[in-house]
């Protein structure tokens, strides 16, 4: 008897740990990463800020290694969710004074050794090397790098030739050039690779909209592919301060061109939700040959280059087409646990539970008001008088709801800090509650050492709940301020119906834009709007709050194109309409 009960235990916590083993993990966008704050006293203007932006992500020898500008090192993962960084100034030599560091770095994997290299006009700027960068052991492998380069994008070819993109300008083209494997020396002159071409391609227009008529775009943030032999040079466009910032692609046969426009363009592209933009990234396979795109996401408020970053799954189709899939892109996502379709959603089904729900609070700092924690926008936020422990932020959910997971978006409310600084913490608690007075405890950051401007915190279980509150205990610098305070699970009721009356009038003089509107859906909170050049290929979207209109701007010249709606609440999505096409 004895035996047969142990047999049944060691079975039971086999079996819970084989589930454990096998539950996935998830994220949610702007990352949670311990962003330096910016090093520049003339981007401080309006405010002294976190930034970065223009990330690469490469696997090397199991491990995943995130670089970005500006931050005085990087990052290593190797789940790609729980980040370490790395302190390194690798500038030589260091300018305390203008803060030179790597900005819009490249790298490449070179047989056992990683590559890293910043942007430059200059040519005595180093190449660096490491055959283990989990720890900072780096040397140079090329003192004087003749390319000097802005926007490096590095890669290495099939047959070990290796190659340079670069280019960051808005009269420039994107450049190419060979380069020695063994020396780094240059092989030849630079070759002009693409342009834009704006007065074609609509979303190539700088503005928030995409409608500039003073400025051209920029074209910037070289990357190259290579899938079925075919090679994809990939570039950013039209201007790092737009909802409108994303990555556009040109396909070759051979390394340095010639180049075609693809179809589907922008391929990486997210106007809408609560962090917009999705250009000057890295598109990359994981562990299990999954394609992923990282990104930069947009804030601008303190400085035109405040920014964060996200990633999210992108891949080839059977036609090799070149996509990224950044519909709920903001919302929680599952990491990948195997080989997967990325054309499927990685959306865990978890809705937003509290836009723009009743909001208290302990105090209010001038027009910083509660209710911009909760009203999806990362570029508008409430601020606490002070970052004293005890302040709080309470939100209604409006019912009693499942919830999933919170996320915690801090601003920079009257920071100090510059650069990178050592010590730097949050600590907070969120209680929970079904009728605003019997209080439990739901997430226990009090004793946190580390940074988190944008925590993501998955519970353990689901917990039944109609009320929230985060109680600061600590912060860092500044006031006790949240751009988001985000709340995803199942609310109690229904998805709202089918999208009726979708139209899309195409302007004829300047058929670039669009007018899309729709008729307002019962009970829906937001929509989101799939387009694309072809009927079963809607690989880019819109996410919008609260409204039943959309100019959109960013279409090709002459090219028919093809929509699709549906609307979301925070307990669920409903059917997409019927795919309709505008000439």
């Amino acid at each position: 008897m004895k035996i047969r009960s142990i047999t049944a235990i060691l079975f039971i916590f086999c079996c819970a740990a084989a589930s454990a083993q096998s539950k996935r993990l998830t994220y949610c966008n702007p990352l949670n990463l311990d962003y330096g704050y910016t090093p520049f006293e003339n981007f401080a203007a309006w405010g002294k800020h976190r930034a970065t932006a223009d990330p690469t992500m490469t696997l090397f020898k199991g491990n995943y290694y995130l670089f970005s500008t500006n931050q005085f090192g990087y990052w290593w993962s190797s789940d790609m969710l729980n980040w370490k960084f790395v302190t390194r100034k690798f500038v030589r030599p260091y300018n305390e004074v203008k803060g030179d560091e790597l900005c819009a770095p490249g790298t490449l994997v070179l047989g056992d050794t990683l590559l890293v290299i910043g942007s430059t006009y200059n040519k005595d700027f180093t190449l660096w090397m490491s055959t283990d960068p989990r720890t900072d052991t780096w040397k140079a492998a090329k003192d004087y790098f003749k390319v000097g380069a802005w926007d490096p994008g590095l890669f290495a070819d099939d047959d070990g030739r290796v190659y340079i993109y670069h280019g960051s300008s808005n009269t420039l083209p994107m450049y190419g050039q060979e380069i020695d494997r063994k020396t780094f020396e240059p092989i030849g002159p630079k070759k002009e690779m693409i342009k834009l071409d704006w007065k074609q391609h609509g979303w190539e227009r700088f503005g928030e909209n995409n409608d500039n008529v003073f400025l051209t775009g920029f074209m910037e943030g070289g990357w190259m592919n290579k899938h079925n032999g075919k090679y994809y040079l990939q570039y950013a466009a039209p201007g790092t301060e737009g909802r409108g910032y994303g990555d556009g692609v040109y396909i070759g046969d051979k390394p340095l061109g010639p180049f075609t426009y693809q179809s589907h363009n922008p391929f990486s592209y997210k106007p809408g939700g609560f962090a917009k933009g999705a250009g000057h990234g890295a598109t990359w396979a994981d562990k299990f040959g999954n394609y992923w795109h990282i990104s930069t996401m947009v804030i601008d408020v303190k400085n035109n280059f405040e920014r964060r970053i996200g990633f999210w799954p992108a891949g080839f189709d059977a036609d090799g087409v070149l996509y990224t899939n950044t519909a709920y892109g903001d919302y929680p996502h599952y990491l990948s646990s195997g080989k997967e379709d990325h054309l499927k959603s990685n959306f865990t089904g978890w809705m937003l539970l509290n836009y723009n729900k009743p909001v208290q609070v302990s105090s209010t700092l001038g027009a910083y008001v509660p209710n911009l924690a909760v009203d999806e926008d990362i570029k508008t936020y409430w601020s606490a008088k002070t970052a004293n422990a005890g302040e709080w932020l309470q939100t209604d959910l409006g019912e009693l709801s499942t919830v999933r997971a919170i996320q915690i978006n801090y601003a920079d409310q009257d920071a100090t800090f510059m650069g990178k600084s050592a010590g730097v913490y949050h600590q907070y608690k969120i209680t929970a509650s079904a009728d605003g007075k019997t209080w439990r405890m739901l997430v226990d950051k009090s004793k946190n050492k580390t940074d988190v401007p944008h925590d993501y915190v998955e519970l353990p279980q689901p917990a039944k709940a109609r009320f929230l509150r985060i109680t600061n205990i600590h912060m860092p610098t500044g006031k006790f301020a949240l751009s988001g305070f985000r709340v995803f699970g199942k609310g109690g009721g229904m998805a709202p119906d089918t999208v009726k009356n979708l139209i899309a009038l195409r302007g004829k003089e300047e058929n670039r834009n669009s007018w899309i509107r729709w008729r307002q859906t019962d009970g829906a909170v937001g929509y989101t709007i799939y387009m694309g050049t072809a009927p079963d290929k809607l690989y880019n979207n819109i996410m919008v709050y609260n409204v039943n209109e959309y100019y959109f701007n960013g279409m090709e010249k002459g090219v028919p194109y093809y929509f699709q709606i549906e609307a979301f609440n925070e307990n669920g999505i409903s059917r997409r309409t019927k795919v309709i096409k505008v000439e």
